[in-house]
């Protein structure tokens, strides 16, 4: 985690991603990257050079706009702070971000997020949600700013189908650069029954295979998925989620839905993502 990517419109929720970020950065000695992307919506002239003319003046303006309100942003909360860099960009703002992991060789995206609910999340999710859908490093989704020493518990939930060691690698990291202990829990709905036997089994050769340390093995029952991982980490008063998601697009995303996606959008404290490789 030395290269931190916050994405930032200035929103509570945004400023709260930034002073988490900060903390991450102090304690690996890493760096933050601040970006704002503006959107300017598309101007239809029948001559074309005034439209696009009236366009660079308005990023201009709204750049102009968005570099006072990092300095401010600088001067309050990272005045000591000296990796700290910043961008304004113009663009679609999830592709926009997701551009600059790649350009900019980020290795952690820090984000503020409300969530979403009811026919938005539906139709169109979240810019949170569509950057853990498909960018190529871990994600952190922040609801408020928290304290990083306060991070103690981690919940990973696992559905034993399938064994992803890229994921399981990247969790074992979070784990040591927090110095916590890993809670790992397989959620048991009505569609996907086990016998509690079988899962302990199968959760305890989980274990030995990746040599895991510090760790609890929990088994919880509820009616979802989402709902269950919700209400596991509530039930232990964990800290942080992480969990994996395939980063499905398109139609296969509208029918089969992300799991790791609902928590997103529905749980109230941090949650670490990464998209695995297939």
């Amino acid at each position: 985690m030395k290269k931190i990517l916050v994405p930032c419109d200035f929103s509570s929720q945004a400023i709260d991603a930034f002073r988490v970020a900060l903390d991450i950065a102090k304690q690996s000695k890493g760096e933050v990257h601040l970006l704002n992307v503006i959107e300017i919506p598309i101007m239809y002239d029948t001559v074309l050079m005034p439209s696009l003319s009236f366009e660079e003046t308005l990023f201009k303006e709204l750049k102009a706009t968005a570099d006072k309100q990092f300095a401010k942003l600088k001067n309050k909360y990272a005045k000591e702070f000296k990796k700290l860099t910043t961008a304004s960009i113009y663009g679609i703002t999830a592709l926009a971000i997701l551009n600059y992991v790649e350009d900019e060789e980020i290795d952690l995206v820090v984000m503020g997020s409300k969530g979403v609910s009811g026919m938005e999340e539906a139709l169109i999710g979240s810019n949170a949600e569509k950057i853990v859908r498909r960018s190529s490093v871990p994600v952190l989704i922040v609801k408020k700013y928290y304290k990083v020493s306060s991070i103690k518990n981690i919940v990973f939930p696992s559905t034993l189908e399938q064994d992803h060691e890229d994921l399981v690698m990247k969790v074992k990291l979070l784990q040591n650069f927090f110095k916590a202990t890993l809670n790992i829990v397989h959620i048991k709905t009505p569609s996907n029954f086990k016998r509690d036997t079988d899962t302990l089994k199968r959760l305890k050769e989980f274990v030995k295979r990746f040599m895991l340390k510090d760790y609890t093995i929990n088994i919880y029952n509820d009616t979802y998925e989402e709902s269950g991982v919700i209400n596991f980490t509530h039930s232990i008063g964990a800290d942080i989620i992480a969990m994996g998601t395939h980063g499905r697009k398109g139609l296969a995303h509208i029918l089969s839905g992300s799991v790791t996606e609902d928590v997103v959008n529905h749980v109230d404290c941090p949650i670490w993502t990464y998209t695995m490789k297939d």
